[in-house]
């Protein structure tokens, strides 16, 4: 499928709105009042803290809502007997994490070590209903747990991104799946894959992004996650 648009196309598609979200991604009329209120806070709190660019808010249904929705086909299946534990690395204004917690996830848990971005995600957890668990932390402090998805949108590049998630990423067992990352990335993810090729042994699909023409999803796993990339600094 190709991009809704080109951030930088010369046409420019009309902005969408919570009906055409709606008609894009067919969800209840209770998930997407709890968007709208999550819409509104956004425009609100924007013009206190830079939570997102200004300009993308004249379509913030397509540039944010979409785009983090669009994960929700490619997660990994729920695991039998538990909900699907997701970690969101740098959440920022809560995209993709908040969305695909609202849109039922499963455990989701935020990863925000910015306070004030912090304190917009508790609001906007209250305001909605919607149950995450917020780590306001730099994610190298954050102390490890087993995740089966591990999210980021506009992050960090794959060389430093990747040894960040490895930790958390659930290792691969006799009759499980191991975990994956399901990463937003723009124009400079090839070069960002032939750069991590250099120290992760990897297997991972590209799929086209529904908003942005010359954005892709990457879906990746580590492999050999007990002895690769562990020596790997972060910063």
């Amino acid at each position: 499928m190709t991009g809704r648009r080109g951030r930088e196309g010369a046409t420019a598609a009309p902005p969408l709105d919570a009906a055409g979200f709606a008609r894009a991604v067919p969800v209840s009329r209770e998930t997407l009042a709890r968007l709208e209120v999550y819409a509104r806070l956004l425009v609100r709190w924007n013009r206190a803290i830079n939570l997102v660019a200004p300009a993308s808010l004249g379509d913030l249904w397509a540039r944010h809502i979409l785009d983090s929705a669009q994960l929700m086909p490619l997660l990994p299946a729920a695991p039998e007997g538990r909900p699907r534990v997701l970690l969101d690395l740098g959440s920022g204004a809560g995209f993709p994490g908040m969305i695909l917690a609202m849109l039922g996830a499963g455990e989701v848990r935020l990863a925000e070590a910015d306070r004030r971005k912090a304190s917009f995600l508790r609001e906007v957890a209250r305001e909605t209903g919607t149950r995450v668990t917020l780590h306001c932390q730099r994610v190298e402090a954050l102390a490890p747990f087993a995740a089966d998805v591990v999210t980021a949108r506009a992050f960090a590049p794959l060389s430093r991104l990747l040894p960040l998630a490895a930790p958390f990423l659930r290792p691969e067992m006799p009759g499980a799946a191991g975990g994956v990352a399901l990463l937003l990335k723009g124009r400079r993810l090839q070069a960002e894959l032939t750069a991590a090729a250099e120290t992760w042994h990897m297997q991972y699909e590209a799929f086209p992004s529904r908003t942005e023409s010359a954005a892709k999803i990457l879906r990746l796993k580590l492999l050999d996650l007990e002895n690769l990339g562990r020596d790997t600094t972060t910063s």
